[in-house]
């Protein structure tokens, strides 16, 4: 790390990286140290940020160690021995997402970095940063949490090492792990470290995970400790079983595997609290119940606190942090999820309850930055992991908590489904007339078969209307994922028809106002349970759009998501489904269902050649205006089709082809 140390002795907005900005604090030490593996970016949207806010709200001396050389232990000396613990997380992305694509290739940048430098953290960050923080100091304890360590709080498939891997509490071998966004959970544990009491005995907050030695003696302890009821997991030896000889899963390995990402599906919901038990031979790792989610005056609290809403000063002379320049005039305005999708982490993380943030304190934030001086009017997005979800799904989930065996809007939305598009159009109304502010965008995505499940059709009318008016800065990003029945169901994704429907209603609505927006529609390749013949229809939906992707996002099977145990076990887990098998995509069919995506460019000639002829279908290699690969010297107009639809029309329903397209 590399310190500019005139800057830091006045500087006093931020939370300390270095001794000189503590000595201006008058600070002797630490109470907790924070080392993330992103840069130190003062914002709501930056994990690291929020905890240490929170941390500072409690009264409690909180260093930033951002972005260290893990080579040695020099730079976890920097602010010296924490009082209490260091708390260590990889950044707002899991370390090896962050350094290498759905290929295996190293990424050649890093948003969170300064620059969008790479290779700014090591692989397994959490691993890395833990074993260094204890070389440093061997006792002083250590939390970790993020998303890193929230994904991986129990055994979990990882890619790159293609094999079941072990809590990431024991490989890094910590003292507690807190899941899911933590604040809660962190306010509980420093206040009881602050008391006195050994990290080791905490055992009974919500959002944390532990292990204990395995024993009768211990099993009644934790049993006493609150009410509880415990779930045993099927343990890590057969999850993790291996073939000696061809060093692969057991199909017996992978089905138990299977079946204990169901029990985890099952047993995450925080107002039915349970413990997860998971054996390791001589140990046992505990996962304590989530945190129960935070209400609409908790969320507000947080995003009150003091944000700078920049980067630290350090990072002036090496260039500005990517992510920033993203979020920075955005506003967060709920969070969690009822969606769902099987290739989503979010539920996981966030919670499927969806918890929102009250219209004064948005407009607050909102207010404070119009007087930045880089503000130029233009807020860039209200929303969060999904915009438009600005309540509860239902009523029932306020007292009990979301459904265990259903989602609320696969594979049709429940009868029970709260609508809340008015109070959403109220808040943007509110927004956009706020002084100094020239337009409000949406830029989070839209769940359109939630708009459209709406039971009042003025409300649809009305949301697309002040949508396409005033929300839309000339593309609007939406997420069919894919257009085969076999897939979106695999994916837990309504029909392409809904999306075919909002469309239209898009399209209609510019039309009538004479603008020129288009949705830009994003699609998933290589997903569990796509063949060559579902990945045909799709380039054929394609085709018969005029839609030619900027960019393809190939599946890539992170930590903690249900299509990710579908890639490892080829069975899928969700409740309901008694481990039915599903056809995964690898290697060359992988990469020939990628190509198709991109048909039309020369590099990807061959490859489309080689995926029709193996499906049978050369009918679409010829010179007809129906073929994907066709004489290009004789369609000199093929060639100059741009991303997006080439003309803003409606969408006809997509033809049948080789396959069914589902229109329910």
């Amino acid at each position: 790390m590399r310190y500019d140390i005139r800057t830091m002795k006045t500087n006093n907005r931020f939370l300390p990286m270095t001794k000189e900005e503590m000595d201006a604090k008058d600070w002797d030490a630490c109470d907790f140290i924070i080392v993330t593996g992103d840069a130190y970016v003062d914002h709501p949207s930056f994990g690291a940020a929020v905890i240490s806010r929170v941390l500072e709200a409690e009264g409690f001396r909180v260093g930033i160690i951002s972005q260290p050389s893990w080579d040695s232990c020099r730079d976890f000396t920097v602010l010296g021995k924490p009082a209490l613990a260091f708390l260590i997380t990889s950044g707002n992305l899991d370390s090896m997402v962050a350094g290498y694509t759905s290929s295996g290739k190293p990424r050649s940048s890093d948003a969170f970095s300064p620059g969008g430098t790479p290779g700014n953290r090591p692989d397994r960050a959490v691993i890395a940063y833990t074993s260094r923080a204890r070389q440093a100091y061997k006792e002083i304890p250590v939390i970790i949490g993020g998303l890193e360590a929230s994904l991986r709080r129990l055994s979990h498939y990882d890619f790159w090492s293609d094999k079941i891997r072990r809590s990431l509490l024991l490989d890094a071998k910590a003292d507690l792990l807190i899941f899911g966004m933590a604040e809660s959970a962190i306010r509980s544990v420093a206040k009881r470290l602050k008391q006195g009491e050994p990290v080791s005995s905490i055992r009974d907050i919500p959002g944390t995970v532990f292990s204990v030695k395995n024993g009768i003696t211990v099993w009644d302890d934790i049993e006493g400790l609150s009410h509880w009821p415990i779930v045993i997991l099927p343990e890590y030896e057969k999850v993790a079983e291996r073939n000696i000889k061809s060093n692969v899963g057991t199909e017996a390995g992978k089905l138990a595997y299977a079946k204990s990402f169901q029990l985890r599906l099952l047993h995450e919901n925080p107002l039915r609290p349970e413990r997860l038990a998971e054996n390791y031979g001589s140990v046992t790792v505990i996962r304590n119940p989530p945190a129960k989610p935070l209400t609409t005056n908790e969320l507000d609290s947080v995003y009150a606190l003091p944000f700078t809403r920049e980067a630290h000063p350090i990072y002036k002379s090496s260039g500005s942090i990517p992510a920033l320049q993203e979020v920075k005039f955005s506003i967060l305005s709920n969070r969690g999820c009822f969606g769902g999708c099987s290739f989503c982490a979010l539920t996981s993380h966030q919670g499927r309850t969806v918890q929102v943030r009250s219209h004064a304190s948005i407009l607050k934030e909102i207010s404070k930055l119009t007087t930045y001086p880089d503000f130029k009017g233009y807020i860039h997005d209200i929303g969060g992991p999904t915009a438009n979800f600005r309540s509860e799904a239902c009523k029932k989930q306020t007292q009990s908590g979301p459904c265990s065996d259903k989602m609320c809007l696969f594979p049709q939305p429940c009868p029970s489904l709260q609508d809340s598009h008015k109070d959403y159009l109220v808040l943007l109304r509110k927004a956009r007339s706020l002084p100094g502010v020239k337009k409000v965008f949406i830029r989070s995505g839209i769940r359109y078969d939630y708009l459209l499940s709406s039971p009042d059709p003025t409300t649809v009318k009305n949301f697309i209307h002040e949508l396409t008016l005033h929300h839309v800065s000339g593309q609007l990003k939406v997420a069919p994922e894919h257009v085969s029945e076999t897939v979106l169901d695999l994916m837990g994704k309504p029909g392409i028809s809904g999306f075919v429907e909002f469309s239209n209603l898009f399209a209609n609505e510019n039309r009538k106002h004479t603008l020129n927006q288009y949705i830009i529609p994003y699609f998933i390749s290589g997903h569990p349970g796509s063949t060559l013949e579902d990945a045909i229809l799709l380039a054929e939906f394609l085709r018969d759009h005029k839609f030619i992707p900027e960019q393809v996002q190939d599946f890539y099977p992170t930590p903690g998501t249900a299509s990710t145990c579908m890639y490892y076990t080829g069975l899928d887990p969700r409740p309901g489904r008694v481990f039915t098998s599903v056809y995964i995509p690898k290697g060359r069919i992988k990469k020939l269902q990628r190509a198709l995506f991109h048909y039309h460019k020369p590099e990807n000639r061959k490859l489309v050649v080689e995926a029709l002829k193996i499906a049978g279908r050369e009918d679409l290699i010829g010179s007809n205006k129906e073929c994907l690969i066709r004489n290009y010297k004789h369609d000199p107009g093929h060639a100059h089709v741009q991303s997006g639809y080439r003309k803003q029309g409606t969408i006809k329903n997509p033809k049948k082809h080789s396959g069914k397209v589902n229109t329910r």
